[in-house]
């Protein structure tokens, strides 16, 4: 009994307004006034008090327990609403997104028939499994990109033969993150990551490349100079009319692109 009434005094301390004659009633308990001289009225309002902040502490705990549930929730949410995507021609991310990775383009050699066709973006401190040095065995192969951009002008021209960086970039409170060709604006809905211009491998090379969105401001990697190692490159893709409709597109038009995140 003395168990249940120390418990109830407890549970009242944090409750308000009418639990207040409990508390009182339960103090004058404690110090021995009210053991010997609780009547029948006394007792069932003492059973009422307490029924009526029990009940008080059952709501309370529903919605703490409800609360937590849709915190937690929201986490959830959040996390699986994070996308990562890679900006080409870049060493760092636009300022609404959290760089994960800084580093190179990397991909096969424009000159083989066994190439694989996505560039990658390769960390500047590269880290090591079991390896044997040396090119012997039957391996494939992963080289630096450049841009081959001899027919431009401006900055264009002055990337010639530059080699070419990256960045992975992490975008929270997103869905899905889509490359568009042909189009300076993301649709409504969309956000803006960056701009660019696309670009591939030449016709005329032997390796399969894929179309990628490179930056509207490129940058080159310091260090890589404007010296001709070939590897993976990058061309300017131009409109050829025929089963393109012209108009609306122009022959021998450069296609710009943009990379948009959907928003949550």
């Amino acid at each position: 009994m003395e168990f249940i009434l120390l418990l109830i005094f407890f549970a009242g301390a944090q409750t308000e307004g009418n639990n207040e004659n409990c508390k009182e009633m339960l103090q004058g308990y404690l110090t021995g006034q009210l053991s010997s001289a609780l009547g029948a009225y006394q007792v069932e309002a003492l059973r009422r008090e307490f029924k009526s902040f029990t009940g008080d502490m059952e709501k309370s705990m529903k919605e703490l327990k409800q609360n937590v549930e849709t915190k937690l929730k929201n986490i959830k949410n959040t996390a699986n609403n994070s996308i990562v995507y890679t900006r080409w021609g870049r060493k760092n991310c636009p300022s609404s997104a959290e760089l994960v990775l800084s580093g190179y383009v990397g991909g096969s050699s424009h000159s083989v028939t066994g190439a694989a066709v996505e560039p990658l973006c390769l960390p500047r401190k590269p880290e090591w499994g079991h390896y044997r040095d040396g090119t012997e065995g039957y391996k494939a192969y992963i080289y630096g990109a450049e841009y081959e951009t001899s027919d431009l002008s401006g900055k264009w021209l002055k990337l010639h033969d530059h080699d070419v960086p990256c960045a992975v970039c992490l975008v929270r409170n997103r869905s899905v993150v889509k490359m568009f060709p042909a189009t300076r604006m993301c649709k409504e809905g969309w956000k803006l990551e960056y701009r660019g211009y696309l670009m591939a491998g030449h016709p005329s090379h032997t390796a399969g490349t894929s179309y990628t969105c490179i930056d509207e401001d490129p940058e080159s990697l310091h260090g890589g100079g404007n010296i001709n190692n070939n590897g993976y490159l990058f061309y300017m893709v131009e409109a050829r009319c025929g089963s393109l409709k012209c108009p609306p597109y122009v022959e021998g038009r450069e296609i710009i692109c943009v990379v948009c995140s959907l928003e949550k």
